[in-house]
């Protein structure tokens, strides 16, 4: 079989990152249709669909690993070239540097690791943001470099440290609590009680309920996928839920919210993964984020 050509490769990552073949022949500056022969020829060569047309486009399972690739190649090519420009100066071409992070993560520590960074890296954040038991199949695709994760087991090909774990509180208004929770947290009153989720992934009010019942429950949900609203919607009355320690802090000192139990917290532990390489860009994340975590987390 003949080698893979690195013009293809870039091609294939940047129509999984831009959703489509006209997007990436935007970022290429290169018409549609080299996109589209580019692509073309790639599965050729490697004998299967690499790539789904659909909307967005999608990378096939034979293609993940070549997307890793892709990645990893554009990112030391352009370390390669700095070093090698570096005598005669100038300024560095620009690295994107894709990663996904867990919503709450994202909005309490992580932006701060990235603001430890040095300007002379010149990077591009591309942030995805996923719940922190998924995060890891964007490693696993080839779509993000690193990843804030609750998978403590390495994706193949990447490494993973341990961040410590992000604290949540279960947060109500005092009226809710007297009116839904007049004799504390029974079984029964935690199954009529409304309970707000992030989204259909986060798992960790689920958890919260197990710890207190002992049970299974199915409480009425309602769903807010935004860290803000959420917190809001709970100021509201509108239903009781697990907050960031971080972000409980405010509405507990200003008394806007109650701890349902002060006793009883939800513990998330968290991971750091990123690919196994040695690279200027990943070696400053990586020591960005532990730095962040070690404040923020427990």
């Amino acid at each position: 079989m003949e080698g893979l050509d690195s013009t293809q490769l870039r091609t294939l990552a940047a129509v999984a990152g831009e959703g489509s073949f006209e997007a990436a022949a935007r970022l290429l500056h290169v018409t549609q249709s080299a996109v589209s022969q580019r692509i073309k020829a790639l599965e050729e060569t490697v004998g299967q669909v690499l790539v789904r047309r659909a909307r967005p486009c999608r990378v096939t399972e034979a293609g993940r690993p070549l997307l890793r690739l892709a990645g990893q190649l554009v990112l030391l090519e352009r370390e390669a070239l700095a070093d090698a420009r570096s005598p005669l100066g100038g300024a560095p071409t620009r690295a994107r540097v894709p990663v996904v992070v867990n919503a709450d993560s994202l909005a309490t520590w992580f932006l701060g690791a990235l603001a430890r960074l040095p300007g002379e890296l010149a990077l591009s954040f591309d942030i995805r943001q996923d719940d922190q038991d998924h995060t890891a199949e964007l490693l696993r695709d080839g779509s993000v470099m690193a990843a804030v994760t609750a998978q403590r087991e390495p994706v193949q090909g990447c490494r993973v440290r341990p961040l410590g774990a992000m604290r949540y509180r279960a947060l109500a208004t005092p009226a809710l609590v007297d009116r839904w929770f007049p004799d504390g947290l029974t079984a029964s009153a935690l199954a009529g009680a409304p309970m707000l989720v992030f989204d259909r992934k986060d798992r960790v009010q689920h958890r919260f309920l197990r710890s207190v019942t002992g049970r299974e429950l199915d409480p009425p949900v309602h769903y807010v996928p935004s860290v803000p609203a959420f917190s809001e919607a709970i100021r509201l009355g509108l239903g009781w839920g697990l907050v960031p320690e971080q972000l409980a802090a405010v509405d507990l000192g200003c008394g806007a919210c109650v701890d349902l139990d002060p006793g009883r917290t939800v513990d998330v532990p968290l991971y750091w993964q990123h690919w196994r390489l040695d690279s200027v860009v990943l070696g400053a994340l990586t020591d960005a984020v532990h730095a962040a975590a070690a404040e923020a987390l427990r």
